[in-house]
């Protein structure tokens, strides 16, 4: 089996090669696969991707043409597979669907209560020897509302830790979750959930009804100085409007761990360049703005499941027991 891991970072050859067997041949790139690379894949039987990598219709004929047959995922989300032209082309299509859920969420809330009480800028200032606390008050997170947005794995694991702190939790998703009722969450609509919510945090995956669910009409009907956070992807929120939710205001929080146009960004080493995304620039110059560069499932036991999982799929599908909560798409007989 030779496998082509592409946005190979050292983590990931680290992780996976750890616990590939001798079957498993890998070839790690660290270039994001896309119609540029793709010839990369001549040769090899299947192929490794990320987040940020380009797997259109284009991309999977000339996968086919090389003679790949299993294209996996390490990540849970696939909004970057266009998985119709995957059926159509008999390719196995697999992900991750649930890996270490507490590793996002830990850092979802990671991102609310560095925001609250201005961590990060309490740190800056005692490295300058500044002790003084104007500028640093926070609120109580005991008694406060907020809103989760998408109860899948990671948003069940939030909304657990958000109990735990004493908030309220309101929740929406079209299938609500009995386990969460029971403990003491509320599913409500989302209007109601938009309008309550001091904290708002989006656990949701990228498709063509939550692109953009967060723009101008949804953050009209927000709380004045709200707290969003965003953990699962860019493409869930309009970047203007939430640089015009922050310029009157109404947003008087912001937590990104993912970003609109991240794939020309993140997981590289920028700080010698001089960045031309003027939107992410603008979004960078506001106080009350901390951006992650796509972290929140960066933790040992997250990689360690990612890889495992990972390699599952691919000796799935080699010998033909391919399990349907793992495979989005199972090669044609």
């Amino acid at each position: 089996m030779q496998m082509g891991i592409f946005s190979c970072q050292p983590f990931d050859e680290a992780s996976i090669s750890k616990l590939a067997g001798g079957d498993v041949h890998l070839h790690c790139f660290p270039a994001r696969l896309d119609e540029n690379t793709v010839p990369l894949c001549d040769g090899l039987d299947a192929v490794c991707v990320f987040v940020n990598d380009t797997v259109n219709a284009v991309v999977l004929e000339k996968l086919k043409a090389s003679g790949v047959s299993h294209i996996a995922l390490r990540c849970a989300g696939y909004n970057n597979v266009d998985l119709e032209a995957a059926k159509r082309l008999g390719l196995a299509v697999s992900h991750v669907p649930a890996y270490a859920p507490e590793a996002v969420a830990e850092h979802a809330v990671a991102l609310m209560l560095t925001l609250n009480r201005r961590m990060h800028k309490a740190y800056n200032r005692v490295k300058e020897g500044n002790f003084d606390l104007n500028g640093l008050l926070g609120f109580n997170m005991a008694g406060k509302t907020t809103g989760i947005i998408g109860t899948g794995h990671i948003g069940r694991a939030t909304a657990r830790i958000l109990l735990g702190f004493g908030c309220e939790v309101l929740c929406y998703d079209p299938a609500p979750d009995r386990q969460l009722q029971d403990a003491g969450a509320r599913f409500v609509p989302l209007d109601e959930l938009l309008s309550r919510a001091h904290i708002i945090s989006l656990h949701c995956p990228l498709n063509q009804h939550s692109y953009h669910m967060i723009n101008e009409e949804s953050i009209s009907k927000m709380r004045d100085g709200v707290m969003l956070i965003n953990t699962s992807r860019g493409g869930l929120a309009d970047t203007q409007a939430l640089i015009n939710g922050l310029k009157s205001h109404k947003i008087g929080y912001l937590g990104l761990d993912v970003y609109e146009m991240e794939s020309e960004l993140f997981f590289k080493d920028h700080s010698c360049e001089i960045i031309q995304d003027d939107v992410f620039e603008r979004l960078s110059t506001f106080h009350n703005v901390l951006i992650t560069g796509h972290q929140g499932f960066f933790t040992q036991e997250a990689l360690g499941q990612i890889a495992q999982t990972t390699l599952s799929n691919v000796a799935a599908c080699a010998n033909g027991t391919m399990d349907t909560t793992t495979f989005l798409v199972k090669p044609a007989c």
